[in-house]
């Protein structure tokens, strides 16, 4: 929320790492593009640490996901590890002379050792970060577990965001954390918005069936915004409410009607004077549908759309240009003159530090929703906020996604299906005091001081919200219960057993397990509980019927002609990887997702699946026409770079 907890949990690694003779960390966040933008921070850090906090000699890096390759910052490291490195191990002190090297390697160096790329040796660099997945492979019955293992053994964990995992993932991340706190791996976790039972659940997760019961009672009962919670072994927690920065925001929440033409007269009003806001929605379908409303309305120029369903380069870029434009002051290039209105689904509300004057969000999970709240006046313009519109000084959100009329609210549909009804009532139970101004402050929502109540009460057990939507909550969380079950067991299937007693054998704990454990679709679905999805290479068939890449690439690498009887040259097939495209659910359905994948099989290239070929051998490729069109399993394709991949039902 803005607080600098990376900061102070890189902070903490470099004390941790010294105390206990750990020689690297990992990082583990939430998505590849959360990983990706934490990566050049990372290096930014490793190039000021010195090197008696964390190990002598060049410090070997990875970026942990199935993408990695793609990203700049990382294929430089393993450009320059290609040139300058020979072996895993080099003798004498880290500044010596080697006369195969035209210079002297700094003891600092930050390199991408070539041995470490595979799949199955790349945890063993010093320096991770990546994807929870990899951290969750952990807790996974499959083959070379062991080395996994070891490669996280002798680090410094941080998971970040940990607040937005189901119970599924919970359930695999208790068991890694049983596992890392019997290895003495000191762990570091982070959450704006982490409710007390999960507080306590990890505490106990990490510390062991040894416990003190007492102590982590006072973990779960402790309140207060920033909150540190220590568990050490032999030790009772500790629990300990810090110094916040001294930023804080007043946030004034409305309700507002779920429909079109109410958004716009709000945006038409509020930023008559000009401004910049944010319309948070929980569907692609309902970006998509919003965008198209606001463009006509107000212009093309003056609506931006960002969400998930982008190829990767096209979503790498929108995210430059939302820092670009809405990033600090210090390192933004200046915000666009007049009003804008950026229409994005979640992929705004973490781990981009972006700042609007105006949010308007759906109704959704009252932790999710603080965060979309902390892109509010998130950096000082001016004296008293002075360099925003002054209709748009006070930080202002509105929450919509809602039938506000009925007892209990009615949640949209697609929110339901992707979040379930009863966090959604009781997000807006707790909210309920501020939409309707009887709670103490008003309308106000105070940030940070409101975090920790907000998120405890919705979390909690005790009753919330007015007495006629009792009995509706009351099935909805019967309903949420049995679904959390369901996912606990599901998730018990593949795990290893809880870490044992000093010197039990581990004989037998990979028996039944799903093999190995990897970066792909199917990997993923073993740590996540979530329909499979398919994921194509977008290319672009010609009127003449070659194939070139998507023609508004930049950096040269737009419309350029794909050879389909050679493998096309390593720098042209890195460009087509870097065009992949997860296809929505709809595609993913029983009985659809077979014939997708049938009809993209019709797209086989031969001379792409060689091994000269690695960056599209086995990969489906999605060719669209000459107006970027396609038609799949009996759905229309358009796709721009603009919107995304819009998906309609064929007529």
């Amino acid at each position: 929320m803005g607080e600098g907890k990376t900061e102070a949990a890189l902070a903490v690694a470099e004390i941790f790492a010294a105390r206990s003779g750990a020689g690297g960390c990992f990082v583990a966040l939430p998505s590849m593009a959360t990983s990706n933008g934490m990566f050049p921070r990372m290096l930014e850090w490793l190039e000021r640490v010195p090197d008696v906090r964390l190990g002598q000699g060049p410090r070997s890096v990875l970026l942990a996901h199935s993408k990695a390759a793609l990203n700049e910052d990382y294929s430089a490291l393993m450009r320059a590890g290609r040139r300058e490195i020979r072996g895993v191990e080099t003798d004498g002190s880290g500044n010596e002379w080697r006369p195969r090297v035209d210079r002297a390697m700094g003891s600092a160096e930050l390199i991408a050792h070539q041995w470490l790329r595979g799949r199955k040796k790349g945890m063993l660099a010093s320096f991770v970060v990546g994807t929870v997945d990899q951290l969750l492979f952990m807790g996974l019955k499959s083959r070379h577990l062991a080395l996994r293992h070891l490669a996280l053994s002798g680090k410094v964990v941080v998971i970040d965001e940990a607040h937005a995992y189901d119970a599924y993932m919970n359930s695999y991340l208790d068991r890694v954390l049983s596992w890392l706190g019997a290895y003495r791996v000191p762990a570091v976790v982070l959450s704006a918005t982490l409710p007390t039972r999960r507080r306590r659940e990890l505490a106990q997760a990490y510390a062991g069936a040894g416990a003190d019961g007492e102590g982590l009672a006072d973990v779960e009962n402790a309140s207060g915004y920033p909150l540190l919670t220590a568990v050490e072994f032999d030790r009772p927690a500790t629990v300990e409410v810090v110094a916040a920065s001294g930023r804080e925001t007043e946030v004034h929440v409305e309700r507002l009607n779920d429909d079109l033409t109410t958004l716009g007269d709000m945006l038409e009003r509020e930023l008559a004077d000009g401004g910049c806001a944010l319309v948070v929605r929980n569907t692609v379908g309902r970006v998509m549908e919003t965008s198209a409303y606001l463009r006509d309305r107000f212009g093309h120029d003056s609506v931006s759309v960002t969400h998930a369903r982008f190829i990767d380069l096209d979503r790498a870029e929108k995210d430059a240009d939302l820092l670009k434009r809405f990033g600090p002051p210090e390192k933004s290039t200046g915000r666009p003159v007049g009003r804008h209105i950026v229409v994005a689904s979640q992929v705004a509300e973490q781990s981009l530090d972006i700042d609007f004057d105006l949010l308007v969000s759906d109704l959704c999970p009252i932790d999710l929703l603080l965060q979309r709240m902390g892109r509010l006046h998130r950096h000082q313009r001016g004296e008293g906020q002075s360099d925003r519109p002054p209709r748009l000084r006070s930080a202002r959100c509105f929450v919509t996604g809602a039938d506000w009329t009925r007892a209990p609210v009615d949640p949209v549909r697609g929110s339901v299906l992707i979040y379930r009804r009863h966090a959604l009532l009781r997000s807006a139970a707790v909210l309920e005091p501020y939409l309707s101004g009887t709670a103490t402050s008003g309308h106000v929502v105070r940030l940070p001081q409101d975090i920790s109540p907000l998120v405890q009460d919705a979390y909690g057990s005790a009753p919330v919200g007015p007495p006629q939507w009792q009995e509706a909550m009351e099935q909805a969380r019967q309903a949420h219960e049995l679904h959390q079950a369901q996912q606990d067991n599901r998730a018990r299937d593949f795990q290893i057993n809880a870490a044992g007693k000093p010197g039990r054998a581990v004989i037998g704990w990979v028996d039944a397990g799903i093999g190995d454990a990897d970066d792909t679709r199917r990997g993923r679905a073993q740590v996540r509980d979530s329909r499979e999805c398919l994921e194509v290479l977008v290319v672009q068939r010609r009127s003449d019927g070659t194939l070139a890449t998507l023609p508004w690439l930049d950096k040269g690498r737009g419309g350029l002609e794909l050879p389909t009887d050679t493998p096309p040259e390593p720098k042209l097939a890195r460009i087509v990887a870097g065009c992949g495209l997860r296809l929505p659910f709809h595609i993913s359905l029983p009985g659809v997702i077979d014939q997708a994948i049938d009809e993209l099989e019709q797209n086989y290239v031969a001379a792409w699946q060689s091994k000269e070929s690695h960056w599209l051998a086995g990969e489906l490729i999605l060719v669209l026409d000459e107006n970027c069109r396609s038609r799949l399993a009996g759905y229309d394709l358009r796709y721009t770079p603009t919107d995304g991949l819009e998906v309609v039902r064929a007529e």
